[in-house]
């Protein structure tokens, strides 16, 4: 069969391995190369199409990588049978059922924020827990779920946050939300009204913004340095401030650690000022080097910090189960407020996350998935620094889950963001994560789907093709 169709236009201004991407991309969509159906060895289609075996090797990688092709070693190569639905050819009148199509579930797309190692994830082990928890379900359990959680997952969390992070609670104090967006509205429906006014970090984390800001309250921008939060500055700029929303131990996005005089001085700004703390923990599981940073809430003597944390970065976010550790004098006040609020979230999931942290799998799949993400990372950044040389600047911080590369301030990194998404890139522009108009450039790139280090080169040479 003739791969003429695949052949490049060498009058374009496109890289060849791009257009040679796009056109397998095309034949996908169109049907003329289907689920399961090998494509030629690079060899062949270097030497038909008059190619290097580079360009359509890095071709080939960029296929592999997003869930196209299917590598099958001495078999070769062939198109991936489970396709994204979006390339899958539209049904004909003789094949279609009248019925309207299901929407498809997009894969994560490269370098795409907060998302886990979706492909190193224990899939069989959570089906198999899973479907123990069906075998012994209750009719109880069919009833509607308790508003402020499952007590089992409750009580397990009790432990895990008392080992991992040094914070003494009881299980009445723990309240299970299906979001950390969801835990800021709650916050606001118990603690604040309309109108309040608080500190959040600049930058910091978009949607954490948004939902406040969707919820009423007045955000006043305090700038991150070396060492966290600007405390001084807060207390300077917005002295009436009922609230400060921070994330000390992986700033988001800079990944800055908040030191310990930060941290003391934070909470006895909170203290004299009656206001509260909402202590954003997303990913402290993921620290590469150096000893583990206690908790902001593990210091809190005066009750003033609201702990959030959430499954949806240590899991899977499809679980949406996060939680929030609230002070006792605090505990009736938000459970009237979650029982105004809904029924709660699903018990068989909460089931299952509990047998999985008691049974010791989630200490297991943390500790693996931190030296997973630790080479994961690691191979980005070499290959981010090879591509684009001294146009980008890694900040390489202890942990976390994406590098932020700085870019000269005279590149517009919401355009090259633009760029990358027109491309099937993921990520972030750092100017979008300000408040104020921005005064650095940058880029918020995740390694976790990032699967080797020829995924990653692959990735990082697209990129740079889309900042020239």
């Amino acid at each position: 069969m003739s791969n003429t169709h695949l052949r490049p236009d060498r009058t374009q201004n496109v890289p060849v391995y791009r257009q040679l991407y796009q056109r397998f991309r095309e034949a996908m969509t169109d049907g003329r190369l289907p689920p399961g159906k090998r494509v030629p060895s690079v060899r062949s289609l270097a030497s038909e199409l008059n190619l290097s075996r580079g360009t359509v090797e890095l071709a080939y990688q960029l296929l592999v990588s997003e869930g196209y092709f299917l590598t099958r070693g001495p078999a070769g190569t062939i198109v991936s049978p489970h396709l994204p639905e979006s390339t899958k050819p539209a049904a004909t009148s003789e094949t279609a059922t009248g019925q309207e199509p299901k929407p498809g579930l997009a894969p994560p797309l490269p370098f795409q924020l907060g998302l886990p190692a979706l492909d190193a994830f224990p899939n069989k082990l959570w089906t198999r827990l899973t479907h123990r928890r069906l075998r012994a379900q209750t009719g109880a359990e069919l009833n509607y779920p308790p508003p402020t959680g499952h007590p089992a997952l409750k009580r397990a969390l009790v432990t895990y946050l008392g080992v991992s992070r040094g914070i003494a609670c009881q299980p009445e104090q723990i309240l299970i939300t299906d979001s950390y967006r969801d835990t800021l509205g709650l916050i606001c429906r118990a603690l604040l009204k309309p109108g309040d006014s608080g500190w959040f970090e600049e930058p910091g984390y978009l949607m954490a913004r948004e939902r406040l800001l969707n919820e009423g309250m007045h955000l006043t921008p305090v700038s991150v340095d070396a060492e966290g939060l600007n405390v001084e500055e807060g207390a300077s700029r917005a002295t009436s401030a009922r609230f400060a929303v921070v994330t000390p131990t992986h700033q988001s996005p800079t990944g800055v650690t908040m030191t310990l005089a930060r941290r003391q001085a934070l909470l006895a700004w909170a203290s004299r000022e009656n206001a509260w703390i909402i202590e954003d923990d997303y990913d402290s599981e993921y620290r590469y080097h150096g000893h583990p940073v206690p908790a902001l809430k593990s210091l809190d003597h005066d009750d003033r910090v609201l702990y959030a944390g959430t499954f949806s970065k240590v899991l899977f976010p499809a679980i949406k189960l996060a939680y929030l550790v609230v002070p006792l004098s605090r505990v009736e006040i938000f459970q009237h407020a979650m029982q105004r609020l809904g029924h709660g979230c699903p018990t068989l999931s909460q089931a299952v996350v509990t047998d999985f942290i008691e049974e010791g799998h989630f200490a297991r799949h943390l500790k693996r998935m931190r030296a997973l993400y630790q080479v994961r990372r690691e191979n980005l950044r070499q290959a981010l620094e090879y591509h684009l040389g001294d146009r980008i600047r890694i900040d390489l911080q202890a942990g976390g889950m994406h590098l932020l590369a700085r870019l000269p301030d005279d590149i517009d990194d919401v355009a090259v963001a633009s760029r990358a998404a027109s491309a099937g890139l993921g990520g972030h522009a750092l100017s979008q994560w300000t408040l104020t108009p921005a005064r650095r450039s940058g880029l918020l790139l995740s390694f976790t789907n990032v699967t080797d280090a020829a995924h990653a080169d692959a990735l990082a040479a697209r990129l740079a093709t889309l900042m020239t």
